[in-house]
């Protein structure tokens, strides 16, 4: 549509993978369809069996079902959308369609890095201060520092959707990813965008760096406290109980933060696309997988469920 001497933007188009050939697309579209469906369905089952199993009711998992959740929501948000582009190359998305995605992409993205450092603290408290666990971390306490995770979403995706979507889009409308994130849309308004720039490094310091500064200082107590363990056993279980968690922060964080902390000239539309995927599209997937294999009382657990539908009734775990 015509105003004045511009176009108004009505749609844009995501580019994706469009470079690609046909038949290179239809492979990455199996690839992705199959992580998006192990994705759901690791996320759903740790959700299933950190409810259900009576053994799993402490904070550490009341937090890994929640980061469940978020998982769940982040693909939601993405993949359909790109897997649409690959297999019938529909690459055109709304105006509003283009803003609801960026907004849930900042939501979850913003409270799963706060529910990241909130899982910290709990080991933190777990391992630093048993006497006292209990008591810090109580339900009412668990389900505030969750609410105050979800809700740390809400301030984010609000200001930073509604100032991008508030600028005059006016010519171009190709957004040179494979779903709508800031800074290929920003690079499509026609009007000077120093200052919202200048509030997205503010926001992504407060909602990455900020919660990964957190983690970290937590864990550095952690192994302090750990190494000075008389017990190499002690030892061996302190660290078993957040090896999980600091597996899936490392992947998260190191991702995140190349994407968006490395200096554009080296920051490349191809190379953002392959970071974005890592922490869109792969993640989500490894997190069950990881919280599966290597936490003992998940297996512990699932072994339990298996036997249970299976009908082994008091089937001995190890096998006798």
């Amino acid at each position: 549509m015509m105003q004045g001497n511009w176009t108004v933007v009505n749609e844009f188009v995501l580019v994706s993978f469009s470079s690609l050939s046909s038949q290179l697309q239809a492979l990455l579209f199996l690839l992705f369809l199959t992580i998006y469906l192990v994705t759901l369905m690791g996320n759903v089952l740790i959700i299933l069996v950190t409810t259900a199993d009576s053994a799993l009711q402490s904070p550490m998992y009341f937090f890994l079902r929640n980061l469940s959740f978020l998982e769940i929501g982040f693909n939601l948000v993405i993949v359909p959308k790109m897997l649409g582009t690959l297999i019938i190359q529909d690459t055109t998305i709304s105006f509003l369609g283009c803003a609801t995605q960026m907004y849930f992409f900042f939501f979850f993205g913003a409270a799963e890095c706060c529910l990241l450092a909130t899982m910290a603290y709990d080991r933190y408290v777990a391992i630093c201060d048993p006497l006292r666990y209990p008591i810090i971390m109580g339900r009412r306490a668990c389900g505030q520092l969750a609410a105050a995770s979800w809700f740390s979403g809400f301030p984010v995706a609000t200001v930073q959707t509604t100032w991008i979507f508030s600028f005059p889009f006016c010519g171009p409308n190709r957004v040179n990813h494979f779903f709508c994130d800031s800074p290929p849309v920003i690079a499509l308004v026609c009007a000077d965008t120093s200052l919202f720039e200048l509030e997205a490094l503010t926001a992504t310091v407060l909602f990455i760096l900020f919660p990964f500064l957190l983690i970290l200082g937590s864990y550095v107590r952690i192994l302090s406290t750990i190494f000075g363990m008389p017990s190499a056993e002690g030892k061996r279980k302190a660290f078993s109980t957040c090896s999980s968690h600091l597996l899936v922060v490392s992947l998260f964080y190191s991702t995140a933060i190349l994407t968006y902390f490395r200096p554009r000239s080296s920051n490349s539309p191809e190379s953002k696309k392959l970071l974005s995927l890592s922490y869109t599209v792969v993640t989500p997937m490894l997190n069950p997988i990881i919280y599966s294999l290597r936490n003992s009382e998940v297996k512990a657990a699932l072994r339990r469920a298996i036997h249970g539908t299976l009908g082994f009734g008091n089937y001995d775990l190890d096998g006798n």
